[in-house]
């Protein structure tokens, strides 16, 4: 069995092979190919743009792929959408595909653009968009650097965002938003039929989202008196419940739980005057729920 998987090119790259590698995937690119090798002989990559990725997934030419939901719909592609997978190009959460607008302009809803131009990559999202509004305007296909087009060469414009930094240097302000997107792995149809694939499948995701669901964690494992566990258990937040297990002396206790990365440094001072000793953090690179 090969399983022929994309990989996205470009803004989403470097983020999918640093979470296939947290997945427990090594994917090495090399500048002059585009079939990055992979340490899994089941499964054979191919680089290919996110733009076109559900196309080829969907007639078969990829068996699955990585790749967002926006040009899902955008192509109107008939996949199977395998997981949810919410990372970015900078962030780990949803884009947004925004009308943004000059700041000083005198449009502040989709309907001042009526009769309008509107530059964008997603040309045929926008229109459906425009259509659910009643909106009539003029949209062209955007090769690039949109945010500078307002207002000499477009009105309006329809660009992906995470943060809105890029928009608001571009003295741009959001007026709607159009759609939210995150990445997804989807597969071929027939492809999800065939069981070995779909087996495998499978297993790619539930790596995938342990990889995510560790994101911004860690692990915390301290030792502690038996009198002073309550003390402790009150500082500790846990995902569940900590983990509690007896040490070779009966009157102390070995404590393992998950933290926010982020609590860490306030957390650990408040374990050591409860009562806690032998604190080790360590990094995660899954959490499989």
């Amino acid at each position: 069995m090969m399983l022929r998987l994309g990989i996205p090119k470009g803004s989403l790259e470097n983020a999918t092979i640093d979470l296939f590698r947290r997945a427990g995937f090594a994917i090495t690119t090399s500048s002059r190919s585009y079939f990055p090798a992979i340490d899994d002989p089941e499964i054979e990559c191919m680089l290919i743009r996110a733009q076109e990725m559900a196309r080829y997934v969907e007639d078969g030419i990829l068996d699955a792929g990585l790749t967002g939901r926006d040009w899902i719909e955008e192509n109107e592609a008939s996949v199977i959408a395998v997981a949810d997978l919410i990372y970015a190009k900078q962030s780990f959460g949803k884009v947004r595909w925004v009308l943004a607008v000059p700041e000083a302009s005198t449009f502040h809803t989709v309907h001042d653009l009526e009769g309008r131009i509107i530059a964008t990559e997603l040309v045929a999202t926008t229109r459906r968009y425009l259509a659910s509004h009643g909106v009539k305007a003029k949209v062209e296909f955007s090769w690039g650097a949109t945010e500078v087009k307002p207002p000499v060469l477009a009105d309006a414009i329809v660009e992906v965002t995470e943060t809105g930094s890029s928009l608001r240097a571009n003295n741009l302000k959001i007026i709607d938003t159009v759609m939210e997107s995150n990445t997804q792995l989807i597969a071929n149809k027939e492809c999800w039929q065939d069981e070995e694939k779909r087996h495998k499948l499978e297993d790619i995701r539930m790596l995938l989202e342990g990889a995510i669901n560790a994101l911004g964690k860690v692990g915390l494992m301290l030792n502690v008196h038996k009198d002073n566990l309550a003390a402790v258990l009150a500082v500790l937040p846990a995902l569940k419940r900590p983990t509690i297990s007896h040490l070779s002396d009966d009157e102390w206790l070995a404590v393992n739980t998950i933290l926010d990365e982020s609590t860490v440094r306030t957390i650990i001072p408040r374990l050591k005057h409860a009562g806690g000793e032998g604190i080790v953090e360590y990094p995660l690179n899954k959490i499989v729920l």
